[in-house]
């Protein structure tokens, strides 16, 4: 299982085949595929005060991890997320509680080493300074928020 740990928040995860190749001459401008134009395209700020549809806001890409930040502020964030199939984010331990919610597919969220495998429309609670992985055993698609305020021992 491939591992992505996409730490940077608007950044898109591009298939293997559309990404510069070494050696390419720096110099010459890198001309875009229309897949990369609309990869683009999806980081851009959602518009406030529009209505949207959370699925479509985000696509899968093969052999990829997409994030899409949809609000970020210092006192925290919510993003969307698409996961193919195995796939996989870094584990990593979060200073804050974090709440994942499916959206599309079945997600398998690792808490300090106890599996938890949701379907669309349940969601958990990643507790803060707990070690967690997220995982694509099949695709889906997760919004997951955290609120970086209300912690007595963090300052924003």
């Amino acid at each position: 299982m491939s591992k992505k740990n996409n730490t940077k928040t608007d950044q898109v995860a591009l298939p293997k085949e559309i990404l510069k190749k070494k050696g390419a001459d720096k110099d010459k401008p890198e001309l875009k595929s229309k897949e990369v134009e609309n990869k683009e395209a999806q980081n851009k700020d959602q518009e406030k005060g529009k209505t949207f549809i959370i699925l479509e806001i985000i696509e899968y890409i093969p052999n990829s991890v997409v994030i899409k930040t949809i609000i970020k502020k210092t006192t925290g964030n919510v993003t969307v997320s698409s996961f193919d199939s195995g796939e996989a984010l870094t584990e990593k331990t979060s200073p804050f509680d974090t709440f994942v919610q499916v959206i599309d597919g079945k997600a398998e969220v690792v808490i300090n080493g106890q599996s938890h495998k949701l379907d669309t429309g349940q969601s958990i609670i990643i507790p803060a300074h707990t070690s967690n992985i997220i995982k694509a055993n099949t695709r889906f698609k997760i919004i997951s928020t955290v609120i970086k305020s209300g912690y007595d021992e963090v300052s924003v």
